[in-house]
């Protein structure tokens, strides 16, 4: 189950150094500061140099003691943090600082862990500056981060792959503020109640509401309307009587990747939102899920293709929707290529229970972004 044991050895003459990255100016800030922490304290030091980058909420670039305090949460509270021309003295930096050539506290950055979670992090773009730097990085390319984050045109490329997913409708957020009797009317037209609304660009289940009827659907497009300018309105799996079944796996690879063990989220509320993922203590997970053998070959194969559809390198959590009962049919309902990676969050525990411990994982994913930029190396980007 272990996808290839890690090449880097603990005696090296030169330790590979390597930027984490956190922070980000998204609604999942926060996620990526609680996800930061825990890969610092687990990233092997024999093994890595580590440099503390960060981004805060107004886009400014932080080093050094600045990108801990963040973490610490000491930074926001620096006189002048945001006021460009006030940031010198808090190691501020610009994106340009940032490759492969530049220098940081005088030496140059290997790779960069990219542990940021939602919009302008996960979606391409940061990946975009770290290509036009010539720097490996963690995680999925441009093309890949931006597909895995806009739920439309993932699961445009999950029908393309025929691969099963639930109906949905995906609205422009000008749409329904020209004419929301006909936004809603379409909705309804192509749905029954219960709906999920959900912004198509962003994680963490942010922005994201259960309809039950007419009444509360307007709201929820508003909701959802805040945090991007596409919508996404999906058949609730399961119906009014009963919730649908969320399972996850956790793909680790680039052009041959793996599968873990399949797991299950039995939220502590109506389903598994912001809150209840990171606020409350009542989801619990289960690793294995309870499914037959049949089931969980099937769930492996699928989120294995959702991510060779959607071009994924690095990791992915795939997540699934299950019928509770009847027929027990199983939807792709999305993949996420930069998870929450708290030591407790599922992606790595589903590695642990796959037999790759967390200080394993990250050292591997170190490894999939150098074995990536290798391979870029054979691409000719000029005509002879």
């Amino acid at each position: 189950m272990i996808p290839n044991p890690t090449k880097i050895k603990h005696g090296m003459a030169k330790k590979l150094r390597v930027g984490i990255l956190f922070g980000g100016r998204s609604g999942e800030h926060e996620v990526s500061l609680l996800s930061a922490a825990s890969v610092l304290k687990a990233i092997d030091r024999k093994k890595f140099d580590v440099v503390p980058l960060a981004i805060n909420k107004s886009g400014h670039w932080l080093t050094a003691g600045a990108a801990v305090g963040l973490l610490e949460g000491t930074a926001a509270t620096e006189p002048g943090l945001d006021e460009p021309s006030a940031t010198a003295a808090l190691s501020v930096v610009e994106p340009s600082a940032i490759d492969s050539h530049a220098a940081l506290d005088g030496q140059s950055l290997d790779v960069v862990f990219p542990v940021l979670h939602g919009t302008f992090g996960e979606d391409g773009t940061i990946q975009g500056l770290f290509e036009m730097a010539g720097i490996a990085y963690v995680g999925s390319g441009v093309l890949g981060s931006a597909a895995g984050m806009d739920k439309d045109v993932m699961k445009r490329l999950f029908v393309e792959a025929k691969l099963p997913i639930v109906k949905h409708v995906a609205l422009l957020r000008t749409e329904w503020q020209k004419s929301p009797r006909k936004a809603i009317a379409r909705v309804e037209a192509a749905l029954k109640y219960p709906v999920f609304v959900k912004p198509a660009n962003l994680g963490s289940s942010v922005g994201i509401s259960k309809v039950h009827d007419r009444k509360e659907l307007g709201p929820a497009l508003t909701l959802a309307a805040k945090y991007d300018r596409k919508l996404v309105v999906e058949h609730g799996v399961g119906g009014k009587k009963a919730k649908a079944r969320e399972l996850e796996i956790a793909v680790l690879g680039n052009d041959d990747p793996k599968a873990s063990v399949v797991g299950e989220i039995i939220p502590g509320k109506e389903f598994y939102d912001y809150e209840a993922k990171y606020l409350s203590d009542g989801s619990v997970p289960v690793i294995p899920a309870k499914l037959t053998r049949a089931e969980s070959k099937q769930v492996r194969a699928m989120a294995i293709a959702a991510f060779r559809a959607c071009d994924l390198s690095g990791l992915a959590r795939v997540d699934f929707l299950m019928e509770p009962d009847g027929k027990r049919r199983i939807f792709l309902n999305e993949v996420n290529t930069m998870p929450g990676f708290t030591k407790i969050s599922m992606y790595p525990k589903l590695w642990e229970a796959s037999g790759l411990s967390y200080t394993g994982l990250i050292t591997r994913l170190i490894e999939l972004a150098l074995e990536r930029q290798e391979e870029k190396k054979q691409t000719s980007y000029t005509r002879d």
